[in-house]
This record gives C-alpha cells, sequence and structure tokens, in this order.
C-alpha cells in the first residue's frame, strides 16, 4: 500500500457532530479534503447547511448539512437513517458536539452540570450506540471522541471554573477505552482527540479574560490553530491508525506534560 493511500479517505463517509462550527467544521473541512463524503450535524440547522455548501466548494465532496441534538435519539437515528441512505455506508463517526458551563464548584447549579453531562457524555454515548449499531453490521469503522486536555489537568480557582466540563471529558477518555476494547472484534477502531487550548466561540472568553496565563503554561508558547487537528483527524480516519485503538491523542502545545 503506497503511503499517500494510509491517509485518503476516498469512498469513505463520515458524520461530524457539532460539525458547523469551532473544532467540529475543521475536522470536517478536513476529512472532506482527504476525499470522505460529510454529514455536518449540529443543533443549528441553518449553520451545518452553509458549513456544508461551503465544504462541498472547497474540496468538490459531497457533504450534507442536518440537524440533531445529541441529546434526542429520534434526531440521531434520523441522521443515521439519511448518511446511510444517500452515502451508502458510515465509515467514520466524530463525536465533537460539546457544551460548557462556568461558576465556581460550592455554588454549581445542577441545572448546569446536567446540561454539560447530558450533551458531552450521555450524548456522545447515544450517538456511539447508534452509530455503532450500523457500523457493527459493516463490520468496520472508525470512532474519533473529542476528549479535552481539561480530562488531565486542573486549573486554579476563578481561572477556569468548568468542572462538569473537566468531569465529562474525563468520561470521554475512559468511555474510549472500554468501547475501543468491546468493540475491536467487529473491527471498529475508538480513539479521542484531546484539543488543548484552541481559539474557538467556546473558548474565546476564557481567552480574552486570562489568553496570558494560558498562554504561559504552553511550552510551545502558542494557541493551536487549525493545522494542528487537520492531519490528527485524517490520521485517526484512516487506515494510517488501523492499529490503534483506545487511545487519546493529545494535542495541546505540550500543557499536559509541563
Amino acid at each position: 500500500m503506497a503511503l499517500s493511500d494510509l491517509f485518503d479517505l476516498g469512498g469513505r463517509a463520515a458524520i461530524v457532530t457539532g460539525g458547523g462550527a469551532g473544532l467540529g467544521r475543521i475536522f470536517a473541512d478536513a476529512l472532506a479534503e482527504a476525499g470522505a463524503s460529510v454529514v455536518v450535524c449540529g443543533r443549528d440547522a441553518e449553520r451545518c447547511e452553509r458549513a456544508a455548501v461551503e465544504i462541498a466548494e472547497a474540496h468538490g465532496a459531497r457533504a450534507i448539512g442536518l440537524r440533531c441534538d445529541v441529546r434526542s435519539a429520534t434526531e440521531i437515528e434520523a441522521v443515521v437513517e439519511r448518511a446511510v441512505a444517500e452515502l451508502g455506508s458510515i465509515d467514520v463517526l466524530v463525536n465533537n458536539a460539546g457544551t460548557s458551563w462556568g461558576a465556581a464548584i460550592e455554588d454549581y447549579p445542577l441545572e448546569g452540570w446536567q446540561k454539560v453531562i447530558d450533551v458531552n457524555l450521555t450524548g456522545l454515548f447515544q450517538v456511539t450506540q447508534l452509530v455503532g449499531r450500523t457500523m457493527i453490521e459493516q463490520g468496520r469503522g472508525k470512532i474519533v471522541n473529542v476528549a479535552s486536555v481539561a480530562a488531565f489537568t486542573a486549573a486554579a480557582p476563578g481561572l477556569m471554573d468548568a468542572v462538569a466540563y473537566n468531569a465529562s471529558k474525563g468520561g470521554v477518555v475512559a468511555f474510549t477505552r472500554d468501547v475501543a476494547v468491546k468493540w475491536a472484534r467487529h473491527g471498529i477502531t475508538v480513539n479521542a482527540i484531546a484539543p488543548g487550548w484552541f481559539p474557538t466561540d467556546m473558548s474565546r472568553q476564557l481567552l480574552e479574560r486570562a489568553g496570558e496565563v494560558f498562554l504561559g503554561r504552553i511550552p510551545l508558547g502558542r494557541f493551536g490553530a487549525p493545522n494542528d487537528l487537520r492531519g490528527t483527524i485524517v490520521f485517526l480516519a484512516g487506515r494510517a491508525s488501523d492499529f490503534i485503538t483506545g487511545q487519546t491523542l493529545i494535542v495541546d502545545g505540550g500543557q499536559s506534560a509541563s
């Protein structure tokens, strides 16, 4: 097999949750550029549809934009059915949908905790389960869960008060390992990416308030950029990673190592 074939996603079909903006959009763009057909889904249907049009125009790939709240099994099922009907298979799933809520632990509202866990962990479980059934029938699949460096590091009080987010991402890492072992017999690999600080809509407020502090903790001396994730997602979605499963690849400029 040629080296280029290990990273070629031609003929593959991918679903990216939360794919209309932020890191999800980076993942969807990269997969399409590598040759995959892409379903971009999220709670904002119009934004996902716009993203799909832009991705198709930029890369000449098949792209579909759909609404999907990962807390709704009905909406997830509709996305799975549409993907299989129009693309023929689901070869890659990127579980990127996520949310956060900021408050000190002693004042953290149960509402905020439940919202974050419902999206970041329960929603990820539901999508994985429903897409996984299709992958099991196919006898193959690549699942990439989006965790966070926050699963491995903590922040001082008042700097980043998001205990539910951190806990949910730690859960994603554990979930990834367990499903990887359970589904290896079906030809499915399950890995995770744990990004560090990347400027997005979700992180912008924190970076505006304490960006210099966070930057000072990154040995490479900069925040993440789209190219830092593009190769990572194509690697984990393609044949180059066929013998890798249950792992979490931390992409944080060295923050978690320092």
